[in-house]
């Protein structure tokens, strides 16, 4: 029988429940007597370019464990070793990296040096370029066989960060076409090799024999693209699907609580504040708005308890912020808002951020302020945003880019130069700070120069956290070893596994 698509209206997803776990256990009877259960996944979106490693896809390849990078990062964000199993920075721009020996890619030809200068030159020619190498210059050359140099125009101490990007995943020469374009088809290096391509429907993978590591314990993937949440809710809940992704909070209720899994995402509710101009360029402001703010009752009325409250702009994501943080000492003294008049902003793209504005107008409203909200989809409201049009401005931003490290979007967000400096902020010590952050190689120095920089942003009131979110993460009670992985890069491994012993 052949596979039937997750991607449901609502009506077929809940009306047929029974139609969903026959098929599913008819192919999974098939695929045991072969050797080992295939796993479902109902993912949250589809494909947009037609899964190329080039774009955010690359983060589905990475999540099925089909494409591999030079490094991988640990809960810390620190290189380690993947295709590449050693490397050293011999200058400020120059760095040289010995590829791993008995690789087989997934079409039978085995990795070499040239594949890898391959895979990373065609990303730095991508129009668009992978989102990894803004503002980066990066050339490419083999050193002999098994090794490459990688020299960049401007120093980086980031570079074996940046080369964990699955957006910069090493495939096959095949995969690459004269018109740019790239076909992970069977091109990969991972455990598990991509089989079929369904458009914006599904995909199929199926367990690679020839692994350079420890081999799949499951036979094959079957992703479907889900994007309806309630669709995806009720896969789980009647077995059609293994592992499911993003499950809304609205659904968690109908749902066994063993199979319900919180992850902590390095994306941070925050409230920006207009340092530049109007009302909050006084910092005793700012500072009233600080303390106005009830942070528990935003996690529990609108969030259902399912966030946690921040500490910090960094997160629980990051394990290893609470291990540096301080408690802030020199706060800016609370002033009397005495009636002040503010323009209170978001947008409606995520549908949590205007329900946290109703309370925020009213949590600032009972302080002092008299608030006047504007609320509208990202598109129309960013301009204005940037352009420092609005006093306050609640934005649910993501803290960790592509090389793991906070750094970009600090300086993003707060530097005199930011590109995306909400808040307006020119402050001499945040930018010194984040200057001096950015120049540290990564370990333990990397990550307190963060929190210090944190720390200087925190002592403006420019940013005020409010807190953090969680991503809900479904598997069903035969799934053991799946990924919960704050940072969406890894989800189904070689050692994700069915157990047959849990099956009803």
């Amino acid at each position: 029988m052949s596979r039937r698509s997750l991607s449901l209206s609502l009506p077929v997803a809940l009306a047929a429940p029974l139609l969903l776990a026959g098929c599913f256990e008819q192919q999974r009877d098939t695929v045991t007597s072969e050797g080992g259960e295939r796993i479902s996944v109902a993912m949250l979106q589809p494909p947009r370019s037609g899964l190329t490693p080039l774009s955010d896809d690359a983060f589905k390849l990475s999540r099925w464990s089909n494409a591999e990078t030079l490094i991988r990062l640990d809960t810390n964000s620190d290189p380690q070793p993947f295709l590449a199993t050693e490397w050293e920075q011999r200058d400020a721009k120059t760095w040289r990296f010995v590829i791993r020996d008995g690789v087989a890619f997934h079409d039978g030809t085995m990795l070499t040096a040239s594949d890898v200068v391959n895979s990373l030159t065609a990303a730095t020619q991508a129009t668009p370029k992978p989102r990894i190498l803004d503002g980066v210059n990066m050339t490419i050359e083999a050193d002999g066989d098994n090794a490459v140099i990688v020299r960049t125009e401007k120093d980086d101490p980031l570079i074996p960060n940046r080369l964990s990007s699955p957006q910069l995943a090493i495939l096959a020469a095949k995969a690459y076409g004269d018109d740019g374009r790239v076909n992970p088809v069977e091109a990969g290096t991972g455990p598990f090799v991509l089989k079929e391509i369904n458009g914006t429907t599904s995909a199929r993978l199926d367990r690679f024999d020839d692994y350079w590591g420890e081999p799949a314990a499951a036979a094959g993937i079957d992703a479907d693209y889900v994007p309806d949440g309630t669709a995806r809710a009720a896969a789980l809940r009647t077995g059609a699907a293994d592992v499911v992704e993003a499950i809304p909070v609205s659904q968690v209720a109908l749902l066994d609580p063993e199979l319900v899994h919180e992850v902590p995402m390095p994306r941070t509710n925050t409230l920006y504040l207009n340092t530049e101009k109007g009302p909050m360029a006084d910092p005793g402001l700012r500072a009233a708005a600080r303390e106005a703010i009830d942070r528990a009752a935003i996690v529990n009325t609108v969030y259902e308890g399912r966030a946690d409250i921040a500490a910090g702009l960094l997160g629980p994501a990051l394990a290893w912020a609470s291990d540096y943080r301080e408690p802030l000492e020199e706060r800016t003294a609370p002033g009397v808002p005495d009636g002040t008049e503010i323009t209170l902003a978001t947008f409606t793209d995520r549908a949590e951020l205007p329900e946290v504005a109703v309370l925020l107008e009213q949590q600032l409203t009972q302080a002092g302020f008299k608030v006047n909200q504007e609320v509208r989809e990202y598109a129309h409201i960013e301009a204005d945003a940037l352009a420092g049009e609005f006093d306050a401005f609640i934005l649910s931003r993501a803290t960790v880019l592509d090389s793991g490290d906070p750094v970009a979007y600090m300086f993003s967000d707060f530097a005199c130069a930011g590109s995306f400096n909400i808040a307006q902020l020119c402050d001499p010590a945040v930018d010194e700070a984040l200057a001096y952050a950015a120049e540290q190689p990564t370990g333990e120095g990397r990550r307190q120069a963060i929190i210090d920089a944190e720390a200087a942003i925190l002592r403006t009131d420019a940013a005020i956290p409010m807190l953090h979110e969680r991503v809900i993460q479904g598997e069903s009670a035969r799934v053991a070893g799946a990924e919960r992985d704050p940072r969406e890069r890894m989800l189904i491994t070689e050692k994700t596994a069915i157990d047959a012993e849990s099956e009803s």
